[in-house]
């Protein structure tokens, strides 16, 4: 047995005891990582930037500020505008409100805004599943890694104790 094992099939067998095909695609790909010396992949975000296209960059837009306290004081600022305007302002000047009390226009502008505002929305929660995915499995690889490098460390701290206590037992002219 080598002590320094270099390929992904000893490493499996070594580290893990198993076989490198019985493995995960997860394992296998933190084992291909780790005899490579190569670090962690992309994060989830470098991911989701990578792959995202136009809409879903305007889908994360459209969440982000249809998700926030400055939008919703924004659109009760509107709306009260709105039917202020149309309740008296314009009534006192003269002029026929274009969409007086019940508001059946701004109603249908509502229904519009929520009709094309919730699948936008969904569109930016699904990708945040798949960035949540993406993260859990990185976790994974990285908490993977670094517990067989610990296994590593370990066996070789052990093969250090044996070789200076085999060491000292042969300056003292004990048996070995």
């Amino acid at each position: 047995m080598r002590r320094n094992p270099r390929t992904p099939e000893e490493l499996a067998e070594e580290l893990l005891g198993r076989k490198l095909a019985e493995l995960d695609p997860e394992d296998r790909r933190v084992l291909d990582r780790l005899a490579a010396g190569t670090l962690v992949g992309p994060d989830a975000d470098e991911l989701a930037a990578m792959h995202a296209s136009h809409g879903d960059r305007i889908a994360d837009k459209v969440a982000a500020v249809g998700g926030s306290w400055g939008f919703i004081i924004a659109f009760a600022v509107v709306l009260l505008g709105w039917m202020l305007l149309n309740s008296s302002v314009l009534q006192m000047l003269g002029v026929k409100p274009f969409d007086a009390y019940p508001y059946i226009f701004l109603n249908l502008m509502l229904s519009m805004l929520a009709a094309i505002q919730a699948p936008v929305i969904m569109m930016s929660q699904n990708r945040q599943a798949d960035k949540d995915r993406i993260t859990a499995r990185h976790d994974y690889e990285v908490n993977l890694r670094t517990q067989l490098e610990i296994i590593r460390l370990h066996r070789r701290f052990d093969q250090l104790m044996e070789y200076l206590d085999n060491r000292k037992a042969a300056e003292n002219g004990e048996e070995c």
